[in-house]
């Protein structure tokens, strides 16, 4: 299963709530922030909720 690198680039102030629950449950929290995470279809939903706000590299194992 392939990886992807999530970074956070942007702060979650200012944000609505289902934004903020969405970058918690992907493990960030602050700017400049990382994860690595499988590459499964749940995970991109919730990094299409919060595109504005990540960044997603793919990561080569």
């Amino acid at each position: 299963m392939s990886k992807i690198k999530v970074t956070q680039v942007r702060s979650i102030i200012d944000r609505p709530e289902d934004q903020k629950r969405t970058i918690k449950a992907l493990g960030l929290g602050r700017p400049n922030y990382s994860k690595i995470h499988n590459d499964t279809p749940q995970i991109r939903g919730m990094i299409r909720k919060v595109s504005h706000l990540v960044k997603v590299e793919e990561v080569k194992e």
